[in-house]
């Protein structure tokens, strides 16, 4: 049986696959990882599959369906996101039309909201919700004896006429080791080229190394949509062979980003992971990043650095505790202020993360979180408008206290596929944190201490020269078109 999965086109470069779906404005393009840990699977059960990458390799919809129906598949995957679900609802009767297959959707908004997708348009089947790399292949078993759907875990799907059954969920993968390296389906389906991390050197590959995080940031989608807090882990050995197989199989790789929501929820296994990395030399060929806590040790990040990490990424999130306490973010100011320190002292680069529009934030609060991003002064930065999920405690919060200002999914990103903020508040406007999330960029990335760094790094390594030679056009015609719009 023929099985098609498909990032569906909808704005050229759009990161569906990234935490918070967007144009990126510097850049940046996430791999289908999802989709392709689900390729990997149903390879390894004996069906025959295509990983399209719609966005990645600039395809359009006629494109798309015309490749989709040459193909041939019984079931095609749909991955979508709350931005594009409108269109890519539109796809999947294209598709569907077009190749008469079976289409089941899958992704966090889908996971969330099973039936109000399924309502949406008639193109679609079903939705299979969270981890959906072994439902897919019972699913396609199913569809291929004729049994019923009812008993496949881990589906919503129409049973009728104005009818959607949702089945039993599906228990989350245990044993990951089990799952066949995602970096083997990159190579054989996708062009590592297609894809960059505007912080990492290029090209880059993604990993997953454990899914589910078992922190509690009240707006993080992936933990509480698709995978869970329970965060299950491969083995350290595991991990260091995939890291293997990329040094021997994708030689052109010269970074590889660990996706996981932290890395280093668990200390002893990054530990363990670095010792593999080093005694196997694999740290002297390869490159890696990773996401990372605030109350990351000294000790444990030099290790890392000696195992071959460039650059972690901390969730700093806001320079005032009583909005990092009102978001369960779990940090404090001072863990902060001393992680920045020992990155530093370790030699590890810094991508810091900051959101503007966290519960009780003020234009004063705000300011305050600006200043904090400047004084812990990381190798760079991002700044996000606070963006509420469904099936997220953020939009629960914003719908009960009716701070969403629309109800039409496509807005959550704005025209040119930027991110969008939805939220007022009594204290803050929708428009005013755009202008604060922009200000923020601003302020930080024009400060000459700022770009007289960025300047020595280059000249130290070709490597991100071409990383920042890549970012710096995009996210510059960025600015230039925020500051068009501040004149206007």
């Amino acid at each position: 049986m023929k099985v098609l999965l498909l990032n569906p086109p909808f704005l050229p470069k759009y990161s569906r696959n990234s935490r918070s779906p967007a144009v990126t404005k510097g850049g940046t393009l996430y791999y289908p990882i999802w989709l392709s840990y689900a390729a990997g699977v149903l390879e390894k059960e004996g069906f025959e599959v295509k990983l399209m990458d719609a966005p990645a390799q600039g395809l359009m919809l006629e494109q798309t369906v015309a490749m989709a129906a040459e193909f041939g598949p019984k079931m095609v995957v749909i991955d979508t996101s709350t931005p594009s679900i409108y269109d890519d609802v539109k796809t999947a009767a294209k598709i569907k039309q077009a190749t008469n297959a079976f289409v089941v959707m899958v992704g966090t908004h889908v996971s969330a909201m099973p039936e109000e997708t399924l309502d949406l348009g008639d193109g679609v089947d079903a939705v299979a919700t969270h981890e959906y790399d072994y439902t897919l292949p019972e699913l396609a078993r199913a569809l291929e004896s004729g049994e019923t759907l009812k008993k496949v875990k881990g589906i919503a799907f129409r049973s009728g006429k104005g009818k959607v059954t949702i089945n039993d969920p599906r228990p989350m993968i245990e044993n990951l080791d089990e799952l066949p390296f995602v970096t083997s389906v990159y190579k054989k389906h996708l062009n590592v080229r297609d894809y960059f991390y505007s912080s990492a050197s290029y090209p880059m590959v993604m990993v997953i190394t454990g899914r589910g995080c078992p922190f509690r940031c009240f707006w993080c989608n992936w933990p509480q949509v698709f995978h869970g807090h329970n965060y299950r882990l491969r083995s350290a050995k595991n991990v260091a062979d995939e890291f293997e197989y990329i040094v021997n199989n994708l030689p052109e790789v010269r970074e590889v980003g660990i996706e996981d929501d932290t890395l280093t929820a668990d200390i002893g296994r990054v530990r363990e992971i670095c010792r593999l990395l080093i005694e196997r030399g694999i740290s002297k060929k390869i490159k890696w990043y990773a996401n990372v806590r605030v109350n990351l040790d000294l000790e444990t990040m030099r290790i890392m650095k000696q195992a071959g990490c460039r650059l972690v990424i901390p969730g700093y999130e806001s320079g005032v505790q009583e909005l990092l306490d009102a978001a369960h973010k779990g940090i404090t100011l001072d863990q902060s202020r001393e992680f920045a320190k020992n990155a530093k002292a370790a030699g590890l680069l810094v991508h810091g993360c900051f959101i503007i529009g966290l519960p009780g934030e003020t234009r004063e609060t705000a300011r305050r979180t600006i200043e904090f991003a400047k004084e812990l002064d990381p190798d760079d930065a991002q700044f996000f408008p606070l963006i509420v999920y469904p099936g997220t405690e953020a939009y629960e919060w914003a719908r009960t206290n009716r701070y969403i200002t629309t109800s039409d999914f496509s807005k959550w990103n704005t025209p040119e596929g930027w991110h969008n903020s939805l939220i007022s508040t009594p204290s803050l406007s929708k428009e005013d944190v755009i202008e604060l999330v922009n200000k923020a960029k601003v302020e930080f990335y024009l400060r000459p201490a700022f770009v007289f760094r960025t300047l020595v790094l280059m000249l130290g390594s070709w490597n991100e020269t071409k990383r920042v030679l890549k970012a710096a056009p995009i996210f510059f015609s960025y600015l230039v078109k925020v500051f068009s719009k501040d004149k206007d």
